[in-house]
C-alpha cells in the first residue's frame, strides 16, 4: 500500500462507506476553505471520527485510525458561501500520523485499504439472515423500506448501505467501517440490530458476541 496525503473532516456520529454517498453542508470557514481546496486540487476528503463522541472542546480531538476517503461528485455553492457537497465513497483508509500544515484544515498521512474482491460477497444464508434482521429492525423501528429494492442490491451496497444509514451509535458504526470483510460487517450489523432493537424495549442484557 502506498502512503498519501488526505485532507480530513472529523466528523462525530458520521461514517462514509465505500460505494455510497454522503450528504454534507459545510459552513465553518476551516471547511469552507477545505471544500475549495479539495475542488482545486483532487476533490477528494476523508471522513473520520473523533474519539470524542460527544465532540472535544479540544480544536483538533484524538481521531479514530480508520476513515473513508470520499470523491467530491456534486457541490453547491449557496450565496452566501456555504458549500453542499455530495461524497462518493472511495476506499477505506488507515491513518499513519497527523501532518504538521498551515491550512485551516486537517491532514493526515493515510493508506487506502485494498479489498480482496473475494471478500465483497456473502453467502446465501448470511445475506437471507441480514435481511431478515433487518426487516425485524425497521419494523420494531416504525420505518419505511421499499424491500424489493433492498433485495435487488448486490451483497456490498446491501451491507454497506444498511451500516452507513442505521440509527447506531459513533462507536457501533466505526466497529462497522472497521469489519476485516464483509461477512464479518454483516454478523456485527445482525448483533447490532438485535441489540439495539432489544435496549429500546428496555433489555440492557444483550451481549454481542
Amino acid at each position: 500500500m502506498v502512503a498519501q496525503r488526505i485532507t480530513i473532516f472529523p466528523l462525530p456520529g458520521v461514517i462514509l462507506f465505500p460505494g455510497l454517498q454522503l450528504p454534507l453542508h459545510m459552513f465553518e470557514p476551516r471547511y469552507k476553505a477545505m471544500v475549495t481546496d479539495a475542488m482545486a486540487r483532487d476533490r477528494q476528503i476523508g471522513m473520520i471520527q473523533p474519539l470524542d463522541q460527544a465532540g472535544a472542546s479540544d480544536d483538533k480531538p484524538a481521531l479514530y485510525t480508520m476513515g473513508c476517503l470520499g470523491r467530491i461528485a456534486d457541490v453547491e455553492v449557496l450565496d452566501d458561501g456555504r458549500y453542499n457537497v455530495i461524497l462518493d465513497g472511495v476506499a477505506r483508509f488507515h491513518m499513519l500520523r497527523e501532518l504538521d500544515v498551515t491550512t485551516p484544515f486537517r491532514q493526515v498521512e493515510g493508506e487506502l485499504i485494498e479489498e480482496n474482491p473475494a471478500d465483497l460477497t456473502l453467502e446465501k444464508s448470511k445475506r437471507e439472515a441480514l435481511e431478515k434482521q433487518a426487516r425485524a429492525f425497521a419494523d420494531a423501528q416504525g420505518y419505511n423500506v421499499d424491500w424489493e429494492s433492498v433485495a435487488s442490491l448486490d451483497d456490498l451496497s446491501m451491507v454497506n448501505g444498511v451500516a452507513q444509514i442505521a440509527p447506531f451509535d459513533g462507536a457501533a458504526k466505526q466497529a462497522l467501517l472497521e469489519a476485516n470483510n464483509l461477512a464479518d460487517r454483516a454478523q456485527l450489523l445482525v448483533q447490532l440490530m438485535q441489540f439495539f432493537g432489544r435496549r429500546d424495549r428496555g433489555d440492557d442484557t444483550v451481549t454481542l458476541q
